[in-house]
């Protein structure tokens, strides 16, 4: 094993690198996609299995609510049959001793309980069976006791509180249900009880389960006692299928069925098939209603797709296979005269050099990049050796120029601290204020370490900028920014209120004239911060307002340019909108003659600012 697996890693060590870059690709590719593709299709079995019983369960929920309703009205058409007193009393009493007496019994009271019967669909039969030795038997619904089989199911009957349901009545057991209950009457002298039978055909009773021929789930009646006597449909497709295994499996499903575990799917094993069972069962009728499934049939589905998932796979990964091999030798043929130029110039010939076949204009690919840097590499080589005092000079030069560029930054902020000093030797406060005011502007704006800000940066820039614009053109422009200290720290994009502070300078009021700006947060929904920019000044015209709305929606391509440096409304809305996305950026909003509010939209996510 060991010198197996010391050939096996002399031969990798060996092989070129195309042939690695092939077997790596491979297993990287054939393993995880099949381990995906039976992985996705497990998934789905177990589902679909979760989907089946859940449909399972609530389809025998519903038969078993059905038959108990049904059973509800053959037990409400007995209960109505047993108030005909008149009726009952008759056929207990001497029914052959007056003929007229007999007439009057059939057109009044038989008619009564002939009508009971006929109003019930369900009720195919309803028969008294009395011990009345006076009992004239000439109609169907009126029997001697002694035609009633078992005699002493009277007893049962006594036990089982006088009523009981049977899955297959005596008479004609294959296809009726009857519900039995005895009739004994007050000082009644028979010896035995007088018992009414209620019967429906099967067809009736379990009308919509019969008539179901197809579907996942095969749906059946079993006595609570004998799996052989049960109610089903024969032509379902499952009872087709399975054939005279269908007792067997019936048998393996009664032997699970449990009172207690109702809830519980029943899982068995005929032959090499699987079938799940789920139940209720019907105390009254002593008996279980079962939904049965084959496993083969709820998951054909899936079955079928893992011999589609295998082929789509492997055919996938023969392409895969059949691309990365064409590839990478197309590749390594390349990198192949790139290592012969290598090895040529390491013997001294610096004048071999890589043949790219490529265009002034064409970049190629990562190996034409390779090639043609070492193309420049070669030159360079042959240049440095034959420069390396000018290469010096070079850096003498590239370090006077580092030095001359820091300088360049300093000598504006130096020259307006200069002049600003000589202002205050001068005694003219106003004009060293203004220069402090415009030197902390040209920092703010030239230094840029990042693209955002803190709110309070922001703001010290502004101010700085509304009093070197008070100070210029002699104007009274008020600016009141009173915030809750817990936003001052909250970053926002670098220059995103000066432009819009700006156009209410220039466009609010005449020069020289006053204005009041106001700036005001709040937030909205829990997740968006609101920074509002109010001036009481001339206002927006209407059509200029609708335009600029229009492009703040995004239904117009017309450019906004709304001050006089050039930074315009679009490009603070675009700026927010890249930082953000499209629910954040700006609003205007406007009344001529009145105000402009300026509304900036940014994404809010402190939510210990309280109620302001």
């Amino acid at each position: 094993m060991k010198y197996l697996l010391a050939k096996l890693r002399k031969l990798y060590r060996n092989a070129r690198i195309s042939q690695k870059l092939f077997l790596a690709f491979s297993i990287m590719i054939v393993i995880p996609g099949i381990l995906v593709s039976f992985l996705f299709i497990r998934m789905q079995e177990t589902q679909l299995y979760k989907d089946a019983m859940a449909t399972g369960s609530s389809h025998v929920s519903r038969l078993n609510e059905q038959i108990r309703s049904r059973m509800d009205i053959l037990e409400n058409a007995s209960s109505t049959a047993l108030t005909q007193k008149a009726f009952v009393d008759f056929i207990h009493s001497n029914m052959r001793g007056d003929g007229l007496r007999l007439v009057k019994f059939r057109q009044n009271q038989f008619e009564q309980m002939h009508n009971i019967i006929q109003s019930h669909e369900m009720i195919s039969e309803l028969s008294f069976y009395v011990d009345n030795p006076n009992l004239y038997e000439i109609w169907p619904e009126i029997y001697h006791y002694d035609k009633f089989w078992p005699q002493e199911y009277w007893v049962t009957l006594r036990d089982e509180g006088g009523a009981a349901f049977r899955l297959f009545a005596f008479k004609d057991g294959q296809h009726t249900l009857s519900y039995y209950r005895l009739v004994r009457l007050p000082g009644q002298q028979q010896k035995l009880p007088t018992i009414m039978e209620v019967r429906s055909q099967h067809s009736v009773f379990f009308s919509e389960m019969l008539q179901e021929d197809s579907g996942d789930f095969f749906s059946v009646v079993m006595d609570g006692t004998d799996p052989s006597r049960s109610v089903y449909n024969p032509q379902h497709v499952f009872s087709q299928n399975a054939g005279e295994g269908l007792d067997e499996i019936l048998g393996n499903i009664h032997r699970q069925l449990d009172v207690l575990h109702q809830n519980k799917p029943i899982k068995v094993h005929v032959g090499d098939q699987t079938y799940y069972a789920l139940y209720r069962y019907i105390v009254p009728l002593n008996a279980y209603v079962v939904d049965i499934a084959s496993h083969q049939a709820l998951m054909k589905g899936p079955r079928s797709w893992y011999v589609l998932v295998v082929a789509i796979t492997l055919f996938v990964l023969l392409l895969i296979m059949l691309l990365v091999s064409h590839t990478t030798q197309r590749i390594f043929r390349r990198l192949d005269s790139v290592l012969s130029s290598m090895r040529q110039v390491r013997k001294g010939q610096l004048d071999a050099k890589i043949v790219t076949d490529l265009d002034d204009n064409e970049t190629g690919d990562e190996i034409d990049e390779v090639a043609v840097n070492y193309n420049k590499m070669l030159d360079e080589i042959k240049r440095l050796m034959t420069q390396v005092v000018d290469k010096q000079l070079i850096a003498k030069n590239a370090q006077l120029h580092s030095l001359h560029s820091q300088i360049n930054s300093h000598f504006l902020y130096n020259a307006l601290e200069s002049i600003r000093m000589q202002a205050e030797v001068q005694h003219q406060p106003a004009i060293a204020g203004a220069l402090v005011s415009l030197g902390s502007q040209l920092r703010y704006s030239m230094q840029w370490r990042s693209d955002t800000v803190a709110l309070s940066e922001e703001l010290a820039n502004i101010q700085s900028y509304i009093q070197f614009i008070n100070f210029m053109e002699g104007g009274i422009i008020v600016l009141k920014a009173d915030l809750p200290p817990e936003v001052l720290s909250y970053t926002i994009p670098k220059m995103c209120l000066q432009p819009i502070v700006e156009n209410s300078v220039h466009h609010a009021s005449p020069s020289g004239g006053s204005v009041r700006i106001q700036i005001t947060v709040r937030v909205e929904d829990d997740s968006l911060l609101l920074i509002e920019i109010f001036d009481d000044g001339a206002g927006v015209d209407p059509e200029l307002l609708a335009s600029l709305q229009a492009v703040l929606r995004g239904e117009s391509d017309t450019p906004i340019v709304a001050s006089k440096n050039g930074l315009g409304l679009e490009n603070v809305h675009k700026r927010l909108q890249l930082h953000y996305g499209k629910g954040c950026g700006l609003w205007i909003d406007s009344v001529q003659g009145s105000y402009t509010c300026v509304t900036l939209r940014l994404p809010w996510e402190n939510v210990n600012l309280g109620g302001w």
